[in-house]
């Protein structure tokens, strides 16, 4: 297995300059999650017709302040798609990049070893970005990535959270105000497998555009109208869409159609 260094050509670190939190009324419609995974229950027989794979490893990684539990409901549904999925195991996300890459790496090498496969990475909110970290230090275990409302820009501006994140994760500021080339910067650029960032506009937590992808031949943004950012991971068109994306055959890259029992539901993309 190799381990690639960070790539700094190209950075997009000036790309996301001038960003702004969401609102604070789209923050305190964050409730609505409740109703997203009451319909995605209802939903079930339509969401069991999404298209199957091959069984292939997926590593599911929790957002920030959040454990495995948060991720039961779209873990269990990959499950029951024949996916061999696994949690990270290793409690609560704190953050830290800096302080987890070593767990990180050790848990994907793990799942990597002992199942013989590539693993694809789905990663919701901060757990995107590990997953992207995964993908570009460890490309030759990983299968795909898939990123739900996952900010890859610096800016502390481009969350509600950001003080709250630097403060318990002991990491930060991401942006020093110079605009400086940094290691994390890597983590919005191309990688060598297909990667996919699922998002929504009204997400109250962090900047819709810090989640935008620059789009290439192996690479797409996928917006869901209307998805609250703590509901994304109990999304019915959102756990359509994952299951799509991990059905593609390995090494293989089609756009997401948007269609389907929720194609009304997601944006025109960009």
């Amino acid at each position: 297995m190799t381990t690639a260094s960070w790539n700094f050509a190209g950075s997009t670190a000036g790309n996301h300059r001038g960003l702004r939190p969401p609102s604070k009324l789209l923050w305190l419609a964050e409730y609505r999650a409740l109703w997203e995974a009451g319909f995605a229950l209802t939903a079930a027989p339509l969401l069991l017709g999404a298209p199957r794979g091959d069984g292939h490893p997926v590593l599911v990684l929790p957002g920030f302040l959040v454990s495995d539990i948060s991720t039961t409901m779209l873990r269990t549904y990959l499950k029951l798609l024949g996916y061999d999925v696994y949690g990270w195991e290793l409690g609560r996300n704190y953050g830290g990049i800096a302080r987890m890459r070593g767990k990180l790496r050790d848990r994907l090498t793990e799942i990597h070893e002992n199942t013989g496969k590539k693993v694809s990475i789905l990663g919701w909110s901060l757990g995107g970005v590990y997953a992207r970290y995964l993908a570009l230090g460890m490309p030759d275990a990983v299968r795909s990535v898939i990123t739900l409302g996952s900010p890859f820009s610096r800016n502390p501006n481009a969350s509600n959270i950001s003080d709250i994140y630097e403060f318990v994760s002991g990491e930060g500021p991401w942006d020093n105000g110079q605009q400086l080339p940094h290691e994390y910067d890597a983590i919005a650029q191309d990688l060598s497998m297909p990667s996919t960032s699922i998002w929504s506009k009204v997400d109250g937590i962090v900047s819709w555009r810090s989640s935008v992808l620059k789009p290439n031949a192996r690479t797409e943004n996928i917006e869901v109208i209307g998805a609250s950012h703590v509901g994304l991971g109990v999304s019915a068109p959102v756990m359509w869409a994952v299951a799509d994306r991990l059905a593609q055959p390995d090494g293989a890259f089609t756009p997401f159609a948007r269609g389907g029992p929720f194609g009304i539901a997601y944006g025109a993309g960009r």
